[in-house]
């Protein structure tokens, strides 16, 4: 088990610059938000050069959870005993989970676990992991649960269990006014993060089949990071740019309006909670969640994070689509 852990973060600190993250949470490394320098350098588009955290800054609103003695009872009694959850956790992943400047692992997913946790009276454990070894450790006891944005699939579910919490795919953004179709971004040129599943799959995809239909490729513009990426369509200098819907949702919350959604969330799939296969904390994390949506608090944390549109109303074990 990791020698370094938190528990229960504040919320509050601004994102940080991050790295990319081989094993990734969709299958290719995964993509940080507009952040760190991006923000800097939309200085000039937007007034967000400043941010605290959740893109709504000032509007974030606290949430005050109560215990459910009746979910809370039926956690397992090594839980109850401890008062804790022993949660992997693999940073950054920005708006879900990444590090502010006091070394705070912050939010949606946080803020999520941390009201579950209220839910079962008791305090979440994060311990930082590569992305990879989460899921193994989970298998193994080291830890009671994963979160780090994992899509839960069929294959995963062949070794664990999952809570489903959120819908994520791919999801495109413009300037503010826009008209892209990213089904139809023929001859466009569109933005995204190197090796993410936007690079390798979603924008080279739809570019063959312009290509086959006889039209004009679209012209795909590489950039180290989602902030540059992002930077790029707020400046002009493309026309749109592809990555995954939590990601697209946190750039379009932060750039001051400058930047928009453009068309639906493309392949969306659950996002899951890993716990040990035939767990019996896999029903008590459901009806904990469940709790959460149906008293509103659920949708609360989601706006406070901009992530609102991938919210869910029910909560599953083991959703899995494919």
């Amino acid at each position: 088990m990791p020698a370094d852990f938190v528990t229960k973060p504040i919320h509050g600190g601004q994102p940080v610059s991050g790295r990319n993250i081989f094993a990734s949470r969709r299958g290719v490394r995964a993509v940080l938000a507009l952040t760190g320098v991006g923000a800097v350098l939309l200085a000039g588009c937007t007034t967000n050069t400043e941010g605290t955290g959740p893109p709504s800054g000032d509007d974030y609103v606290e949430v005050h959870v109560e215990k459910v003695d009746a979910i809370a009872a039926q956690l397992p009694q090594k839980n109850q005993a401890s008062g804790k959850l022993v949660v992997g956790v693999n940073v950054p992943y920005a708006p879900n989970e990444f590090k502010n400047p006091s070394g705070e692992i912050i939010g949606f997913d946080v803020d999520l676990l941390n009201a579950v946790g209220d839910v079962l009276g008791v305090t979440p454990e994060y311990h930082e992991a590569d992305f990879a070894r989460i899921i193994p450790a989970v298998r193994a006891g080291t830890y009671d649960m994963g979160m780090s944005s994992f899509t839960d699939t069929k294959e995963r579910e062949e070794s664990v269990d999952f809570v489903t919490y959120f819908s994520a795919g791919i999801q495109w953004a413009q300037q503010s006014g826009g008209s892209v179709d990213p089904n139809n971004a023929c001859g466009l040129r569109v933005s995204v993060q190197t090796t993410t599943i936007s690079d390798l799959e979603d924008v080279p995809s739809k570019s063959a089949a312009c290509v086959a239909a006889g039209q004009s490729p679209i012209e795909i513009l590489k950039f180290e990071s989602q902030d540059a990426a992002a930077n790029a369509v707020a400046l002009g200098r493309v026309d749109a740019m592809s990555a995954d819907s939590p990601v697209t949702a946190f750039a379009v919350g932060r750039s001051d309006g400058t930047l928009e959604a453009a068309g639906p969330i493309l392949d969306a799939a659950p996002y899951g909670w890993p716990i040990a296969k035939g767990s019996p904390l896999g029903p008590v994390l459901q009806q904990a969640l469940q709790h959460l949506i149906d008293d509103g608090t659920y949708q609360t944390i989601a706006e406070n994070w901009g992530v609102e549109v991938g919210v869910i109303e029910t909560s599953q074990i083991n959703g899995a689509t494919s």
